[in-house]
């Protein structure tokens, strides 16, 4: 759909209920080719009416009126432009937890938890530990590093970031979460000192050639510096890979989340840094997603 044809007032949702203004924009998503349009759907028309899901669906058969369906339309025409529904709401889940997002963060994807899932299993019985040091390279909105505070309470985490809106967004969650954490604006590890016992990172892993063709969703609105990865992709991993023998401690543990086909890459830049890897934990689709690697004494 061509943005002037997305800008049109949608068709069909001149007035009715509000469960027949979100069915109506679902199937309106859903011909438009674009993803989940039955959450999109309900995200942005209960976003648009201040409304969590449980009261959706006790209003349900409430009529709109003309402001309400005013709000509604604006923030459908901005989907319809391609505009992530995490941007348009505000927020995006993951872990469990709700992150704030700013322009300068990347949206967490799913796919991401696997890091969050490698980490823990290879910590082991040391998730007891109240002492841990854990550091998030590239925290973005302070995803990966306060899905693991929920879980390692006790822990002493840290989060870096280029960009300073990124770390105060991160900040911002912290407090909302109620986690403990400190954030520093740096590139990648180049500011943090060790030893660590825990070292977690998503790098921007696309081929710079490869931006132009991915999802609108995320060309245009994720964080350029998130993205690129430099000409073959693995530039992040470069980055990390020269930091990480010196920020861990002699059993920390380093995992990092993988681009696709990147595994053999990712494994023999590590190795070359005196770190050894572990064979890479999938995601639900099967993709190679997370590897973890140790520190070589």
């Amino acid at each position: 759909m061509t943005v002037a044809a997305a800008q049109r007032e949608p068709q069909g949702r001149a007035g009715g209920s509000i469960e027949a203004v979100r069915r109506s924009i679902a199937r309106e998503f859903r011909s438009s080719g674009l993803d989940s349009p039955d959450l999109d759907a309900r995200l942005i028309v209960g976003h648009a009416l201040g409304l969590d899901h449980a009261a959706l669906a006790a209003q349900g058969k409430r009529l709109l009126v003309p402001e309400e369906r005013a709000a509604i339309a604006a923030l459908v025409r901005r989907r319809l432009c391609r505009e992530p529904t995490a941007r348009i709401v505000g927020y995006k889940e993951f872990w469990g937890l709700r992150f704030k997002l700013g322009p300068e963060t990347f949206v967490p994807r799913p796919e991401t938890e696997t890091v969050v899932e490698a980490a823990l299993q290879a910590l082991g019985e040391r998730r007891g530990c109240s002492s841990l040091r854990i550091a998030d390279i590239g925290t973005g909105a302070g995803t990966l590093l306060l899905a693991l505070l929920s879980e390692l309470r006790g822990a002493l985490g840290v989060g870096t970031d280029i960009s300073p809106p990124a770390v105060e967004c991160a900040r911002d969650n912290a407090v909302a979460q109620g986690a403990t954490a400190g954030f520093v604006v740096c590139s990648f590890g180049t500011a943090l000192q060790g030893p660590l016992d825990l070292l977690v990172c998503n790098p921007p892993y696309i081929l710079r050639n490869d931006i132009a063709a991915i999802e609108p969703e995320v060309r245009m609105f994720d964080p350029h510096t998130a993205l690129d990865g430099g000409p073959d992709g693995l530039d992040g991993y470069r980055a990390i890979a020269a930091d990480a023998r010196r920020l861990l401690a002699p059993d920390g543990i380093l995992v990092v989340e993988l681009g696709f086909g990147q595994a053999g890459s990712v494994q023999t830049l590590l190795a070359a840094a005196g770190l050894a890897s572990a064979p890479p934990r999938h995601d639900l689709s099967g993709t190679p997603r997370a590897l973890v690697a140790r520190r070589l004494l």
